[in-house]
C-alpha cells in the first residue's frame, strides 16, 4: 500500500511538471514570436545588436522581438 501511494504522488509530481513546462512555452510563443530582418525592417522596425546575444527587433510600438 505505501508503495503505491509512493508511485501515485510520483506520477501526481510528473504530470503537474509536465502541464507547467507545456504552459510556459505556450505563453513564452504567445508573447514574442520570433520575425526576419525583412519583416521588422517592413513593420518600421529597427535591427539592434546586443554583445553576446542574438539581433532583436525595436518595433515602433516599444515592443522586441528577437529575429531568426
Amino acid at each position: 500500500m505505501r508503495m503505491r501511494r509512493m508511485l501515485g504522488l510520483a506520477l501526481a509530481a510528473a504530470t503537474l511538471a509536465g502541464a507547467s513546462a507545456v504552459g510556459a512555452v505556450s505563453a513564452e510563443a504567445a508573447s514574442s514570436p520570433n520575425i526576419t530582418r525583412d519583416e521588422c525592417t517592413a513593420a518600421g522596425g529597427q535591427i539592434t545588436a546586443r554583445p553576446y546575444a542574438n539581433e532583436t527587433c525595436a518595433l515602433p510600438d516599444g515592443t522586441t522581438q528577437p529575429i531568426t
